[in-house]
């Protein structure tokens, strides 16, 4: 099974990483790390675009501008680990998908709507924030992608919240959260 993790935990002792290493060890597959904070994919801009677009009307999808597209569509499972700032993600994700989300890769338009090309069945979108966010906007973005775009539908959320709480217990909230991941890997 090829498991893609994507990371965009920029930070070096990352709450959000320890919870994905966990969930990694726990599935015991070959993990293709995109680490988004060394590699820093850059925003689209004009020039981008317009070449993008040139390559995807000639159907050059070998490409190097389109190697993230390619390694998301050949996974069989999703991990994206993405800490909880300012009520979504680090700009980092959203280049990523914006890197991503290639026509003739990922999926195509028809006639019928949007058919996806992905091979991955399963997403584990994983998460700490300091405080608590009953809205989850990052996650439901990534759901909202993955279910439309992606053609995967099965999308689970990993989170631990209240990390930055005055007297909260850190590590009991994280090992309560990897006993949520013990649970939901088996």
């Amino acid at each position: 099974m090829k498991v893609l993790f994507v990371n965009a935990c920029v930070r070096s002792q990352s709450r959000t990483k320890i919870l994905a290493d966990y969930l990694i060890q726990k599935l015991r597959a070959d993990v293709d790390e995109i680490n988004l904070g060394k590699e820093e994919p850059k925003p689209f801009n004009e020039k981008m675009i317009e070449k993008r677009d040139q390559l995807i009307k000639e159907g050059k999808f070998d490409d190097e501008m389109f190697a993230y597209a390619r390694r998301f569509a050949n996974a069989d499972m999703i991990i994206v680990a993405a800490p909880y700032w300012d009520f979504s993600f680090p700009a980092l994700l959203k280049t990523f998908i914006e890197h991503v989300s290639v026509g003739g890769i990922v999926f195509k338009y028809t006639p019928n709507g949007i058919q996806t090309l992905c091979k991955a069945q399963k997403l584990y979108y994983v998460t700490t924030m300091g405080g608590h966010n009953p809205t989850d906007f990052g996650f439901g973005y990534i759901k909202a992608l993955g279910n439309t775009l992606y053609g995967i539908r099965d999308i689970k959320l990993i989170k631990a919240e209240g990390l930055d709480i005055v007297g909260n217990d850190v590590s009991a909230i994280l090992e309560k959260a990897k006993k949520e991941i013990d649970e939901m890997v088996g």
